[in-house]
C-alpha cells in the first residue's frame, strides 16, 4: 500500500487544524501526520507521497540556521532522502485582506528549499476565489499548492481541502 507523510509548522493553530482536516481526507493507516519538529523519527524513503504545510507568518526567519529553527533542519532531512520523481505537495496559509502583497508566500519557500532534492511538485491550485494583490507563489497563475486563509475564508476551507486532496491523490496515483 502507498503511504502518505504529512508535516506541517507550527504545532497549534490554523496550520495544525487544517492538516488535521487533510489529514481525514486520506484512509487512517495510510498517512503518518506530525510536525516538522518530528522528521528525524520518519525515513521519508518509506513514503509514496510527502505533504508539507505552513504559514506565511515567521517565513522570513525560516532560512536561518540555528539550533531552534525546525524548518532548517527539516529541509536538510528532506534533502538528505531520495526523492527522485516522488511527489510532493504543498498547503500554505495566509490572511489575504490583512497581508495582500504576501499572500501564502510561504508556499515558495518551502519550494525552493525542495527543488533540488528530485522531487515532483504536485497540486497547484487556481488563484480564483482569492482577493489579494500579490504573492510569491504563483507559477503560471497558479498557486503552487493549496492556499487557505481562515482568517477571512474559513468558510471556504473544507471544501478546498476535499477537492486539492483528490487533486493530489490523482497526480501522485494513491
Amino acid at each position: 500500500m502507498k503511504k502518505t507523510a504529512l508535516f506541517y509548522w507550527p504545532k497549534k493553530g490554523n496550520v495544525a487544524s487544517c492538516a488535521l482536516k487533510i489529514e481525514a481526507q486520506f484512509e487512517k493507516d495510510n498517512i503518518d501526520t506530525n510536525t516538522i519538529k518530528a522528521i528525524d523519527e520518519y525515513d521519508l524513503n518509506d513514503y509514496s507521497l510527502i505533504i508539507v504545510g505552513g504559514s506565511t507568518v515567521g517565513a522570513d526567519h525560516w532560512e536561518k540556521a540555528t539550533k531552534n529553527n525546525f524548518w532548517h533542519s527539516f529541509f536538510t532531512k528532506i534533502k538528505q532522502a531520495n526523492h527522485t520523481g516522488k511527489p510532493i505537495a504543498i498547503f500554505g496559509l495566509g490572511d489575504q485582506i490583512l497581508y495582500p502583497d504576501h499572500f501564502v508566500d510561504g508556499m515558495k519557500l518551502i519550494k525552493d528549499e525542495i527543488e533540488g532534492c528530485g522531487a515532483r511538485l504536485i497540486g497547484k491550485w487556481p488563484t480564483e476565489g482569492y482577493e489579494f494583490t500579490n504573492s510569491d507563489s504563483i507559477e503560471d497563475n497558479m498557486f503552487l499548492g493549496l492556499a487557505l486563509d481562515e482568517d477571512q475564508q474559513p468558510e471556504l476551507t473544507d471544501e478546498r481541502i476535499k477537492n486539492w486532496v483528490q487533486q493530489i491523490k490523482e497526480e501522485a496515483a494513491l
